[in-house]
């Protein structure tokens, strides 16, 4: 039986997608700066709250409020990012990989990103293989080694990626 791809508006983040994304993203109690250039981030990487209000140096969550933010998030996230693929059909574990990458990077990044153009144009592996290009921290290629070892600075966002990628090329 052949694969369906199927419209963008129609497809919600899997429960698997969301743990995946909350396990990626670890879990803090209080606010910190994930990485150096990053922005204030609580709970499973969340930088808001639902109204809009950025998160603040100082802010506490329990694990559980965490969670409920993280899927409210991911939920506004997705009408945003359908919006953002008319016409685009994707498999289920396409949309998982993507609401990831737009989860980690924003809204406004996944916009302005070769792999949304990549999609419309009906490039399905050169969107994959542009996840690729996403590896920079305030300005810094977290791909970098330092004497043939991972950067400490933040190396993490780089793995991420190649991982995205990989599960994106084996979705085709």
């Amino acid at each position: 039986m052949d694969r369906q791809r199927i419209a963008v508006p129609l497809l919600t983040l899997s429960t698997a997608g969301l743990l995946t994304w909350q396990a990626s993203e670890g879990f803090t109690d209080h606010a910190v700066i994930p990485t150096k250039g990053d922005v204030p981030t609580i709970g499973h990487g969340s930088t808001r709250y639902e109204d809009g209000r950025p998160v603040r140096m100082g802010d506490t969550i329990t694990r559980e409020r965490a969670a409920v933010l993280a899927r409210n998030l991911m939920t506004a996230d997705e009408r945003r990012f359908a919006a953002s693929l008319p016409g685009v059909k994707l498999y289920p574990e396409e949309f998982d990989i993507y609401m990831n990458f737009t989860g980690q990077f924003g809204i406004t990044n996944w916009r302005a990103s070769s792999m949304r153009r990549d999609l419309i144009a009906g490039d399905y592996v050169g969107a994959c293989n542009a996840l690729l290009l996403y590896k920079f921290s305030a300005k810094y290629d977290c791909s970098t080694k330092i004497n043939g070892e991972p950067n400490k600075r933040c190396y993490g966002v780089w793995t991420r990626q190649q991982e995205r990628n990989r599960k994106c090329l084996e979705a085709q």
